[in-house]
């Protein structure tokens, strides 16, 4: 539940990121610094902390470090609070009479729209918003520190060798599950208007469908506060050990491996209560064991092949995490309510299902460590496969009016308030489009119809956009996708145990600590602003906000897909070689073992013989 509830807090800041962006003005790239840089807490501490994983009270730390997370997630929410009310372009007045917004040929009645919301933007409250963001990001990071190390290691300490994979692949189903909650709590979430709590539904001027929809963004962070709080207090309360499953069988070790084994354990166990001969054993533990245990672990090269491939597959999920709900809003014309659905509803559910299914195949079969590096080079090369078609679902850029029809409307440069023509044409507003009158809802505030435009061959457009004309192809394109998460994750828990069972017994915490410092230094950390940073070069239309760029308004389509899917396609060819790499090497390294076991023999009556007795022990002792 701790996993789930600490996971649930980085799906629905993905789910809202697109949201966040438009309330603030943010860039793609800015949204995904801001999406990344809990990562950045999370690589200065795991490491350190890992290494002390079966030196300390593992259950209270992550009790801990839950509370850590909690106070992040409430401060996530904080910058709504701080900030005013939600101001967006062409805001409608109450008052019918009100003519802002439309083409007005004598310019002397235009105010400059921008003039209206520049003190609101430049106030120090606003100012402040993006480095709370980055600060409640940092103490979430620091968090969750503890929770994947301690939580991996200290399940397969204590469970069958057996069980071990149904276990883990249960723990990585759960790290799954939260974030497929995040993103439904977010598509529930985005129902509501920001400012839900500052004005009544009357004054709502907006629908969600309109691209400068912005939904209730922070009402998920205090959510997901109150639960992590409530997951973390059983933590402080479990036992250090746990009774086993069954009695592990210890591995034969060499006199020197036992001697350095049981050194670096005696300083760490049998420290005495005095504080000051603390300070000594931890200062030797440190100089000590951590550079043995740290050269032991990265000299073995299936270890470092296995966490390079899921680098390669954590960079792929945190830039489609991040910015997937983004794109299916833009190629399909779709809500970031209905977008966030898609993403927590389908595709995540599967990725779930493949990853229970690889760690009950793993169980039924028995498999080795040869066997789940076959399995997760065929997973990997099947996704490649299903990834591909990916490419070539998705739309055109749409239809644009040119701002030159509007030359005489002195329309303000920084509004955005997209109609569509009855010709099919969108305009950025209906100034741009030479709309001289509107017609309203007698009862409400609200724009039904744009008349007397001079740009549009009809002379009438209605408030929003025009949409795109392949929203037919998101059912196939929710396919491919989702079937792509489901076969891809089927590597997830074969890859983990691959990890766990070619480091030492007293080394796991550590490989799984490096492997998680790795994650976030070449996946998690860079992966969002490279997708980000893709994404905002195939922008064609930048908003504008007291003379200075916020979140773009219309994107090259085309691009938009090839550099977004391309990227994850990359991802995955890089993952496919790394675990064939390892496949290989561990063929070749059982051909070498069976070819030492098999020299061995004994002197019969004068005649050399093969013991095979010998042989086959040798064999069992040294396959992986």
């Amino acid at each position: 539940m701790l996993q789930l509830a600490q996971l649930l807090v980085s799906g629905y800041l993905k789910s809202s990121i697109s949201t966040i962006e438009r309330r603030y003005g943010f860039s793609s790239q800015k949204s995904g610094i801001l999406a990344s840089f809990n990562e950045v807490g999370n690589i200065v501490l795991i490491v350190f902390v890992s290494f002390f994983g079966s030196r300390v009270h593992r259950p209270r730390f992550i009790g801990g470090g839950a509370l850590v997370s909690s106070l992040a997630a409430l401060m996530m929410a904080l910058p709504h609070f701080i900030s005013g009310p939600y101001q967006y372009t062409d805001h409608i007045s109450e008052s019918k009479d009100d003519d802002s917004g439309l083409c007005q040929l004598d310019s002397s009645f235009q105010t400059p729209l921008s003039n209206h919301s520049c003190t609101l933007q430049e106030s120090h409250s606003q100012l402040g918003v993006f480095p709370l963001l980055l600060l409640g990001q940092l103490l979430l990071g620091i968090g969750g520190v503890p929770i994947q190390p301690f939580g991996i290691s200290y399940i397969d300490d204590y469970a069958s060798k057996r069980n071990s994979p149904l276990y883990l692949g249960i723990l990585l189903a759960v790290t799954s599950i939260g974030p497929a909650f995040g993103f439904m709590m977010g598509s529930f979430m985005l129902r509501f208007y920001v400012d839900i709590d500052k004005m009544s539904k009357d004054q709502i001027g907006l629908e969600r469908r309109d691209p400068r929809w912005v939904g209730a963004w922070w009402l998920g962070f205090l959510v997901a506060a109150s639960f992590l709080f409530l997951t973390s207090l059983p933590y402080l309360f479990f036992p250090r050990q746990m009774p086993k499953e069954v009695k592990l069988e210890a591995m034969p070790q060499s006199p020197e491996q036992k001697r350095k084994r049981n050194h670096c354990q005696t300083l760490s166990r049998n420290s005495p209560s005095h504080s000051s001969s603390k300070v000594r054993i931890f200062y030797k533990t440190t100089s000590v064991c951590f550079p043995q245990i740290a050269l032991r672990t990265l000299r073995n090269p299936i270890y470092l092949l296995v966490v390079l491939a899921q680098v390669h597959l954590a960079a792929m999920i945190a830039g489609l995490a991040t910015f997937m709900a983004k794109f299916i809003e833009r190629q399909f014309t779709q809500t970031a309510s209905f977008s966030n659905m898609m993403i927590g509803g389908v595709s995540i559910p599967l990725a779930v299902l493949g990853i229970v299914l690889g760690g009950a195949l793993m169980r039924r079969l028995s498999m080795s460590t040869r066997g789940s590096a076959l399995m997760c080079t065929a997973a990997i090369l099947m996704c490649m496969l299903t990834a591909l078609p990916l490419l070539l679902l998705g739309c055109s850029t749409q239809s644009n009016g040119s701002l030159g029809c509007s030359a005489g409307c002195s329309c303000p440069t920084e509004t955005f308030n997209p109609v569509c023509g009855s010709d099919g044409v969108e305009f950025i507003s209906p100034c741009h489009a030479g709309c001289m009158t509107k017609v309203q809802d007698n009862n409400t505030i609200k724009v039904l119809n744009y008349t007397n435009c001079g740009c549009i061959n009809g002379s009438h457009a209605l408030p929003g956009t025009c949409g795109s004309d392949c929203e037919h192809l998101l059912f196939p394109f929710m396919v491919f996708s989702a079937l792509t998460c489901f076969i891809a994750s089927f590597s997830q828990t074969p890859s983990y145990m691959m990890i766990l069972r070619t480091v030492r017994t007293e080394d796991k915490s550590f490989a799984v600590g490096v492997q998680y410092m790795l994650f976030r230094m070449l996946a998690f950390l860079p992966a969002p602003v490279l997708y980000g940073t893709a994404i905002d070069t195939t922008c064609i239309l930048w908003g504008k906000k007291c003379g200075k760029n916020t979140s773009c308004h219309y994107y090259n389509m085309d691009l938009f897909r090839q550099r977004f899917l391309g990227l994850q396609v990359l991802f995955v060819c890089g993952a496919f070689v790394c675990f064939l790499l390892s496949l290989l090497i561990l063929r070749h390294r059982a051909g070498q073992q069976g070819q030492q076991a098999g020299q061995r023999y004994t002197v019969v009556n004068g005649v050399k013989s093969p013991d095979n007795n010998t042989a086959s022990k040798e064999l069992q002792r040294m396959a992986p």
